[in-house]
């Protein structure tokens, strides 16, 4: 059985790597949520999370921050290997757990398709 640690090497950190996803300008999204990505050559998915203050107060930000990294957490195994996300909500309005465990490794699996095609061409 794979571990559901959310290790330290998972996770984007400097704002260089945040920039690098940016720029790359490959993105998936829907109603919830924006996700952007770039192959890293690792056999693990690193994630980053940018919660604008537009979606409300400090304890509202982090709220969707541990939500988010949670789904991450527990769809992990449902999701394409190597890659950099980066996660932006979409929207002031807080999914369920369950909405985002539908989403989020929908969103992933489209994205890598995309970054596949964008390597090919």
């Amino acid at each position: 059985m794979a571990s559901l640690r959310f290790r330290r090497e998972e996770r984007l950190i400097r704002p260089a790597d945040f920039k690098r996803v940016f720029d790359r300008r490959c993105s998936v999204s829907d109603a919830m949520l924006i996700v952007y990505g770039l192959p890293n050559g690792r056999s693990y998915c690193r994630l980053g999370l940018s919660v604008s203050r537009k979606v409300g107060s400090a304890v509202r930000r982090n709220r969707l921050r541990r939500l988010y990294r949670e789904v991450f957490r527990l769809s992990r195994s449902e999701m394409p290997v190597g890659l950099d996300l980066v996660l932006v909500p979409r929207g002031s309005d807080e999914p369920t757990l369950a909405e985002l465990r539908r989403a989020l490794p929908t969103l992933v699996r489209a994205l890598a398709r995309r970054l596949t095609r964008k390597e090919k061409a």
